[in-house]
This record gives C-alpha cells, sequence and structure tokens, in this order.
C-alpha cells in the first residue's frame, strides 16, 4: 500500500488574500443592512406623518361623526378627552408615534363610543390580521413553486407551443380585476359545481383552517392575479440564463439536463425575479381587502373598511401603518436574497 494512500486529506491553506476578499464582502454586507434599517426607519417615520395627517385633518369631527345622533355636548368632549383630541396636532402625533414604539397602537373610537370594556386597537385587529397574514401567507407559499415551475418550463420551452400556452393564459387570468376573477370561480366552483362555498365565514375566535375548502376560492383569486407578473420575470430570465456560454458548456460536457436547470440555470434567473416575488407578496397582504370583502373573509381589509366607513381613526391609520411596516420588511428581504443570490454583490462597492 502506497504512503499516500493512508495519508489524510488535508485541504489546501487558504491565501491571505483570500481571506481578505471574505472579510471585505463580510464589511460590506453589514454596511448594506445597516444602510437599508437606517433608510426603512427613515421612510417609516415619513410614511407615519403622512398616514397621522391624512387621517386626522378631515373636516369634521372624529368625536361627533363616531357617536352620531347619540353626541350630547358632555358624551362629545368626554370621548374628545378620551382620543386626546383636544391637545395640538403635533403633541397628538407624537404621543401616537411614542404608543407605537412601545407596542401601543392607541384606542378605538368607535369602541369607546360604545363603552365597550376592551378598546385597545390592538386587541381588535390581532385576529384578523392574522386572518390576513394566514390567508397571503397560503398564497405567497403556492405561488413560488408554481411561478418557478411554470416560468422555467415556458422559458425552457420559449417560442414553443408550450410557452405560449403558460404565457397567454397566465396574461389572460392576470388581466382580471381581483372581484372579477373571483366572481367568475364562484360562479363556476359553487354555482355550477356546488363544490366549494361562495364565502369564507370564519367564526370569532375559530381558525381559518377550521374550514380549509373555504379558503380555496380566496387563494385562487390571490394567485391568479399576481401569477401573471412573477411568470414573466422568471420566463425572461430563465430565457437569458440558458443563452449563456457556462449553460452551453455544461449541457455540452455531459451535465444532466436536470442538474444543470437547478444548479446553474435557475439559481441565475431567480435573482432578477425576487423584486417581482417581493411586489407580489406585498400586493398578497396589501391589496388583500377586494378579495376579503368580496368573499367576506375576516381579515385586515375588511377592518380596514369598515374603520373607514365609521371613521375610527385610530384603527384606520394603525392598519395603515402596519401595512407600511410590512411593505418595508419585504423590501429588506428581497434586497438581502439577491445580495446573498449575486456573489459579485458583495463587494465593497455595495
Amino acid at each position: 500500500m502506497s504512503l499516500t494512500a493512508d495519508m489524510p486529506m488535508v485541504p489546501p491553506p487558504r491565501s491571505p488574500a483570500t481571506e481578505n476578499v471574505k472579510t471585505r464582502r463580510r464589511f460590506a454586507l453589514g454596511r448594506f443592512v445597516l444602510r437599508r434599517l437606517f433608510a426603512a426607519v427613515i421612510t417609516l417615520l415619513f410614511i407615519s406623518a403622512l398616514i397621522f395627517l391624512a387621517t386626522n385633518v378631515l373636516p369634521g369631527d372624529v368625536a361627533q361623526s363616531v357617536l352620531g345622533k347619540n353626541g350630547t355636548p358632555e358624551r362629545v368632549a368626554l370621548l374628545r378627552e378620551q382620543l386626546d383630541l383636544n391637545r395640538p396636532l403635533v403633541s397628538q402625533y407624537v404621543g401616537w408615534l411614542g404608543g407605537m414604539a412601545h407596542g401601543e397602537l392607541g384606542r378605538s373610537a368607535v369602541a369607546l363610543a360604545q363603552n365597550n370594556a376592551d378598546t385597545s386597537v390592538w386587541n381588535l385587529i390581532r385576529t384578523p390580521l392574522m386572518n390576513s397574514v394566514t390567508l397571503s401567507g397560503i398564497a405567497a407559499v403556492l405561488l413560488l413553486p408554481l411561478t418557478l415551475l411554470l416560468g422555467t418550463l415556458a422559458g425552457t420551452s420559449a417560442g414553443k407551443p408550450v410557452d405560449y400556452g403558460i404565457s397567454y393564459t397566465a396574461l389572460v387570468i392576470g388581466s382580471l380585476p381581483e372581484f372579477v376573477l373571483g366572481t367568475f370561480l364562484i360562479l363556476i366552483f359553487f354555482s355550477q359545481l356546488n363544490l366549494l362555498p361562495p364565502v369564507a365565514l370564519v367564526p370569532i375566535g375559530a381558525s381559518p383552517f377550521g374550514d380549509p375548502s373555504a379558503l380555496i376560492l380566496p387563494t385562487m383569486t390571490l394567485l391568479g392575479v399576481s401569477l401573471a407578473l412573477c411568470l414573466r420575470q422568471v420566463r425572461a430570465g430563465t430565457i437569458e440564463t440558458v443563452r449563456q456560454d457556462y449553460v452551453v458548456a455544461a449541457r455540452l460536457g455531459g451535465i444532466r439536463e436536470r442538474r444543470v436547470l437547478l444548479r446553474y440555470v435557475l439559481r441565475n434567473s431567480l435573482a432578477p425575479s425576487v423584486q417581482a416575488y417581493a411586489q407580489t407578496v406585498q400586493y398578497l397582504f396589501g391589496g388583500i381587502i377586494v378579495v376579503e370583502v368580496l368573499f367576506s373573509y375576516p381579515g385586515i381589509g375588511n377592518a380596514l373598511v369598515q374603520a373607514v366607513q365609521t371613521r375610527d381613526t385610530t384603527l384606520v391609520a394603525a392598519i395603515a401603518l402596519i401595512i407600511a411596516v410590512f411593505f418595508i420588511l419585504i423590501n429588506i428581504v428581497a434586497d438581502l436574497t439577491v445580495v446573498l443570490l449575486v456573489p459579485k454583490l458583495r463587494t465593497g462597492t455595495m
């Protein structure tokens, strides 16, 4: 037996140049994250000011509007005091923002007017918020593999009937407004086939998964209207990637087509699609209002509509700010994902 065969394999030592490059990339990535977080805080402060102004400078007295015909001068004065409406607008904003920083979203004007025991905005929107996160989360989780599968299939079959069928079908479905597509699905699966319920009612305190069939039509509606954008991005990225020299060389080298698609094509075509996917996820949460109203789903969209109708400004501001925070977080995650997927971006020029 040779001496070399018994010797353990020792990896070659890393050169100082390689270590320096990795260190610079780590520092560059850290600076990038800090810059994005700082920009997110500034953006959120600006958005919070706009939301507060938009919900508090409308004509008319909020307390009088909420109380309606029952608004005696004494009750109006009491409600104004409870909502801190007698303070200057700047003082109200600072107090509201300080409460937000400590997790206090304020008190509901409608709940105060009705003398409810629980007037906390967070307690009022916690369950609708979780219902919306559940519905949009299911759609987002299903959207990713569906987009990758159909987009890659269309991109690798560019110019063929498969490509035309997938692309045009997604374009037609994605061009329909939410209420049109949802109504069409109700007509088919409830009126004609009697397979699925037309509404997604969830009892108070119950989980949306208590009746999974009620989530199918809202999820299909969200997937239909959001699929086209992501699919086009994945398709375009796939078409561009399969023409690259390294993909052609991998195929000529005898590497299996499945490995070529997973290791070379999919990863490199995914990076340009991350931003499109992020925008779609933002829509799934922020644009879910129409779908929730159409299917009577007790989510944050329905809560926002009811708050606007009753002019519960504290509730409206809290929901709007939560949606803004969600949008900002999705953008940060998308930017960081792109940087992690594309190694050349992790340099000192970030």
